[in-house]
């Protein structure tokens, strides 16, 4: 291919993404002046993205579904406070981050002090330095505590939280039912908390 034509497809695309920020900069300006239709188109732009970031958070498609609009109705509220109109998007994911915690620490089934809670709330920017260097501590005691678990914890514990598998897809990659992985993530989860409790006693 054209060393010519390729710069000029890859100046074009420079040009579309300026574009595209800049469109998103002047959404979000109106919005923050009360413009609904702004913040309408908003929505439309960055929900799907949202979507499926809230389904990697709380593994169920109605609860992502809801998740999405309780974040973009928070957004709403807040949205006097962005001070930089370019950071929308990544403001966006720090409320997903924290409204998934706070909806997974709600469930019957969570542990206060489940380590994979601790650690996707060290995903989130903190209010200070000092509180991200003390979130960023967390997540390397619980990188950590993995590290110290059995092979088959370890595994399960990573296919789970680190790389999104599905309880069917876990089952297939380790050959083994449906219900067998679900114990198998309730022993590894128990192993996870009592290694952490004890790191923290130390």
């Amino acid at each position: 291919m054209n060393a010519i034509f390729v710069e000029e497809i890859l100046s074009n695309c420079q040009t579309e993404q300026q574009a595209g920020q800049a469109t998103v900069v002047s959404l979000v300006r109106a919005a923050q002046a009360g413009d609904r239709d702004a913040f309408g188109q908003l929505f439309e732009r960055y929900r799907p993205g949202i979507v499926s970031l809230a389904m990697k958070r709380v593994r169920n498609a109605d609860e992502a579904e809801e998740l999405a609009q309780d974040v973009f109705v928070q957004a709403m509220q807040k949205l006097d406070q962005l001070r930089v109109p370019e950071a929308f998007g990544g403001w966006l994911r720090r409320i997903v981050h924290r409204m998934a915690i706070n909806r997974l620490t709600r469930r019957p089934a969570a542990m206060s002090c489940d380590p994979f809670v601790l650690e996707a709330t060290c995903l989130s920017s903190g209010d200070s330095p000092e509180q991200d260097a003390s979130e960023r501590e967390q997540a390397e005691d619980v990188r950590a505590a993995v590290q110290r678990l059995g092979k088959l914890d370890r595994q399960t514990l990573q296919a789970f939280y680190l790389r999104g598998q599905t309880l069917l897809q876990m089952s297939d990659a380790f050959d083994a039912p449906v219900g067998t992985i679900k114990r198998r993530l309730h022993v590894a989860r128990k192993r996870l908390a009592r290694e952490m409790e004890v790191s923290q006693a130390v």
